[in-house]
């Protein structure tokens, strides 16, 4: 009689673990979906909260380099505290993972001290504002557009079309070189005469033809002066000024405006050397 009793004893024991097996996945499972209900939720709570606040900044004429600055800032605190909440409904102490993000983020810091550089250098740029979105500058090597500027990284659309990202600690403790900031720019070119030239002639006549050339300002007038001498005869300085988003139009035209005018009404500079043969 005491093997069945031994049977259904043991039976029992099974069934009361079976079911409390059940009833920890299912609480568990019901864990599980609210976590992700909580994540899917607050993911879209996040990027309300960020477009309402990029509104609202908007409405005050704050700068688009602002904006995308702070969105990112926000969106990344917001996401660290959502994590920090799911793991709290799940019975981990936020405390202990604070503290832990701390550490973790000292030893993250030490090994990554130049992404930290990267992005102290994004907040400087911020708020000393040496650039904004949409300014053709040069910075950290390259020479272009800008198109956004990161927590960590600028993003310059090149001249030839190519989108090159550049640290901000780059950038920030380089030299830095603003095209648009100023309402004009110098177009920087040379021409050759030759020392046979009237060159008070050749000064006047360019400067009358370049001056009509379309975006070239008034104010300052183009500059054309003799800059150097060499076997051939004077170089002169060609300087028109124009807006920056017109230079490479003036650059262009300008060099086509010399040589109309030089080629036609003066002789062509042609280098000359004088040979003197003595007879023994």
């Amino acid at each position: 009689m005491a093997e069945p009793s031994l049977v259904n004893e043991g039976l029992q024991k099974a069934g009361q673990l079976q079911t409390l097996v059940t009833d920890y996945a299912a609480a568990f499972g019901v864990k599980i979906l609210v976590a992700i209900a909580f994540w899917v939720i607050g993911r879209w709570l996040i990027g309300f909260a960020v477009r309402l606040v990029q509104r609202s900044l908007e409405n005050q004429k704050v700068d688009p380099t602002v904006l995308r600055y702070l969105g990112s800032v926000i969106t990344v605190t917001l996401n660290i505290l959502l994590v920090v909440g799911i793991l709290g409904y799940f019975g981990v102490q936020t405390t202990t993972f604070a503290a832990l993000i701390a550490a973790l983020g000292l030893a993250v810091g030490m090994a990554w001290s130049g992404l930290l550089a990267n992005f102290a250098g994004g907040a400087f740029i911020i708020v000393l504002r040496p650039f904004k979105v949409g300014d053709f500058v040069s910075a950290g090597g390259v020479t272009g557009t800008i198109k956004e500027i990161g927590l960590f990284a600028t993003a310059i659309n090149t001249p030839d079309n190519v989108l090159t990202l550049v640290g901000n600690n780059k950038i920030f403790s380089d030299t830095i070189q603003n095209f648009t900031h100023n309402p004009f720019r110098r177009v920087d070119l040379k021409a050759q005469l030759s020392g046979a030239a009237d060159y008070q002639a050749a000064i006047a006549a360019l400067k009358g033809r370049i001056a009509a050339i379309p975006n070239v300002v008034a104010e300052p007038a183009v500059d054309v002066e003799i800059l150097e001498f060499n076997l051939v005869g004077p170089v002169l300085a060609v300087r028109p000024y124009c807006h920056n988003d017109n230079y490479w139009q003036v650059y262009f035209d300008t060099n086509k405006t010399i040589k109309d005018v030089l080629g036609t009404d003066f002789p062509a500079p042609m280098p000359a050397q004088t040979v003197i043969v003595q007879q023994s």
